[in-house]
């Protein structure tokens, strides 16, 4: 079973910017692509770090401000450091979260879910930019006919990986949500395939439907060792 991959959708070459660009150059770089932040890259092309909108905006949120206490909070005076920054490498948030091309999909959007971002650069194994990202990119692979998941399921699922002849069970599939049945030998084969079935982009249910012969997932009852008795 092929698995999707960062590869598969990512967003390549990638647009970024050097730790050297100055502020103009980044935000018209953002505006001319359309997009919210840059991956910064160093001179070997390395990700050292990423710029957003939100790194930028400091700018204007603290222009002509003084610092209303000695001691602020460290997110006041962060933004007030990035306001007075000219360079990307001053303007930039680091490290950089990034990800590697072989990762699936599905590590992609728990990444992106567990840091609150929406887009990650893609590096190889150098650490070098190779692609981005984004939360779109994550979503549409869920943008599939039924008739191409269903194909997937039956040629890589069932029988590219489960051995199983396609022709011995049923594959419905109507607006991502799967209708399974049929025999198989055991209730663990049933249940690995929906396990793996449920793992293709684009299915957002599995109904198991499917007849097992026979059940090999409960538990034998202990025997009682028989004590003999003494006469």
């Amino acid at each position: 079973m092929k698995r999707r991959t960062v590869h598969d959708v990512m967003t390549a070459p990638a647009v970024s910017v050097l730790t050297s660009a100055t502020y103009h150059d980044i935000v018209e770089t953002m505006i001319g692509h359309q997009i919210s932040a840059l991956p910064v890259c160093d001179a070997d092309g390395s990700v050292v770090g990423v710029v957003s909108q939100a790194d930028l905006l400091h700018k204007v949120e603290y222009a002509g401000t003084e610092p209303e206490h000695t001691f602020e909070r460290k997110r006041v005076r962060v933004g007030r450091a990035k306001a007075d920054a000219v360079l990307a490498q001053n303007l930039m948030s680091e490290p950089a979260i990034v990800i590697g091309p072989s990762a699936t999909i599905n590590a992609a959007a728990a990444t992106m879910s567990q840091h609150h971002i929406k887009r990650l650069p893609v590096v190889d194994s150098h650490g070098r930019l190779v692609g981005v990202v984004s939360r779109s990119d994550v979503l549409r692979s869920y943008l599939r006919s039924d008739d191409d998941i269903a194909n997937e399921i039956r040629d890589d699922v069932v029988l590219g990986t489960m051995w199983i002849d396609p022709a011995q069970l049923s594959v419905e599939v109507c607006d991502g949500i799967v209708t399974l049945s049929g025999p198989v030998d055991r209730s663990s084969t049933a249940s690995i395939l929906v396990h793996l079935i449920e793992s293709v982009p684009g299915v957002l249910r599995v109904h198991d439907h499917i007849d097992a012969r026979y059940d090999d997932t409960r538990r034998r009852a202990p025997v009682d060792a028989v004590t003999p008795t003494l006469r």
